[in-house]
This record gives structure tokens, sequence and C-alpha cells, in this order.
């Protein structure tokens, strides 16, 4: 279905009924990320999965991939559904957009889930400051550049897919062929790679770096879960820590061995245990 919200339109995948649970994936995905999770959701909620602004069949435009802007698209997918709040899971970019709703947004944000995601001043202030995060993150660095960066992962669209995903995974076995194509289709649509690119130009782009470093980063106050797979090659686990004091709620780290970034897709049955617990606590 297509929900239109901050004046565009993004398409979701929706199954069950009850409490709203929104699923926020990461880049270079989409509403797939989630496909272990949705049904096992469903059975107690009613699980919403976006594309987000950029990916797949949502809409593309030119502007609005700041933090603020993000967290507006699905503010009002909130309340298009009618709902008030919703427990929010984000990975990765997911996680990024759902820690940053937390903290400015709290009163659309239920619960908090994140898996292997860091706040996003931690992130900025990591990168800045600590040569292995530096190392870790060329890649974001490398997109800051305009167009090359887009020219290039078209060019060899099949082997990036191939090499992020699967290639950076614990697991192989998560990213079969056809999954790793399907993700590449995805990819192809006009204006994806351009826009997924958007999302880390805006979270460097000077003012936004600025004052993400500059402020002191508000308090968490909604029941937060971090599941962590603790082979994540690119964010060094100094991320995580002080994440205790950013959260004035209950707060659990789990950190999950043998696993490496695509955690929710690595190890879906470990994921979905937790998150059902969580959610029902």
């Amino acid at each position: 279905m297509f929900v239109e919200t901050n004046n565009i339109r993004l398409h979701s995948v929706t199954q069950g009924e009850g409490e709203l649970v929104v699923l926020l994936h990461g880049f270079p995905e989409f509403w797939y990320s989630w496909r272990y999770q949705i049904p096992a959701l469903a059975r107690h909620y009613k699980v919403v999965v976006p594309d987000l602004r950029g990916y797949n069949d949502s809409d593309k435009p030119a502007t609005g991939y700041d933090l603020d802007t993000l967290s507006a698209d699905i503010q009002g997918l909130i309340e298009r559904l009618g709902y008030t709040k919703a427990h929010i899971v984000g990975h990765d970019w997911g996680g990024t957009i759902a820690w940053h709703m937390a903290q400015k947004f709290p009163q659309y944000v239920n619960r908090l889930a994140v898996l292997n995601a860091p706040p996003p001043h931690r992130f900025v202030q990591e990168l800045m400051s600590n040569i292995d995060q530096l190392r870790r993150s060329w890649f974001v660095l490398a997109f800051q550049v305009p167009n090359l960066p887009e020219w290039l992962i078209q060019q060899n669209l099949n082997n990036f897919v191939i090499d992020l995903l699967r290639g950076q995974a614990i697991r192989k076995g998560a990213f079969s062929a056809e999954e790793t194509k399907i993700y590449q289709a995805a990819l192809e649509k006009p204006g994806v790679i351009a826009s997924a690119l958007n999302y880390y130009r805006q979270l460097l782009w000077p003012p936004n770096w600025l004052s993400s470093t500059m402020r002191s980063p508000q308090k968490v106050e909604s029941p937060t879960l971090v599941l962590w797979g603790k082979e994540d090659e690119f964010f060094s686990h100094k991320l995580l820590e002080g994440l205790d004091r950013l959260i004035a709620a209950p707060f659990k780290l789990q950190l999950v061995a043998d696993c490496g970034h695509w955690i929710q897709q690595e190890v879906p049955q470990t994921v979905n245990r937790e998150l059902i617990s969580f959610l029902r606590d």
C-alpha cells in the first residue's frame, strides 16, 4: 500500500492488527530486509514496514534526507494509520532515524528497539575522532563526492550488492543468489542510488554534524532494546560505550556472537525472540 505523509508517498507493507510496530530498514535495503520479522510480529501487532524516502517504490524527491525530515515522514505515517504513537524498530539507517525520533520526538515513540545502529551524534563523534571508526566508515566519506559514487555503483551494481551484503555477513547463507538479485532490482529503480547516498551527505553536511556534536544529546525516555551483531565490520564497539547514560528508561543491550551487521537476516529467530519478548514485556 502507499501512504501519503509529509508531502510524499511511502510504499509500505503491512500485516496484523493491534498496537502499531513500525520497522525501519537500512542502507542499501528496503522493506524486504524485515521479511523474517513481519509474520512473527504480526501475530501480536499491526506491523508496518515502509520503504524509506528514496528507496524502492517510495517517492524519491531531490531533498529531505536530513534526520528531522526523515523522522517527520514516519510521524506522518503513524498518524495517517490512525495511531498517535508506535513501537519503533530500526536497523542501520532505520536505527539512526529511530534514535533521532526517540530523542527529538518522543511523543511518537512507545518502545524503541535498535539493531546495529549507533545514536547519530555518537557516530559523528567517533567518525571525527576514532581512527578505527574512520577506517570502518571510509565509504561514508567517499559518498560525499558528488555524482561519482552513483556512477561507480551503477556500473558495478551486481558486485556492489554481493560484496556489501554477502561479503560483510558472518553467516553467508543469509543472502542467497536469489535474494541478492532482489536487492539489486530494488536499487536499479531510477533515483534510488542517489537518494540513498543523500542520507550520508545530509548527515555530514557541516551545519548538521556541527549541531549534532556540539549540543548535549537529549535523553531517551522510552524503554530501549539494542541488539548488536558482535562481528559488525562497519561499527566499532566503542559506539556502545555510555549508551546507558543516554537512556532514562529501562535499557537492555544484547550482543549476538557469530553475527555481522545484517543481524535480522543473519539470526532471524534470535531477533524475533528478543523483539517479541521486549515489546510484550
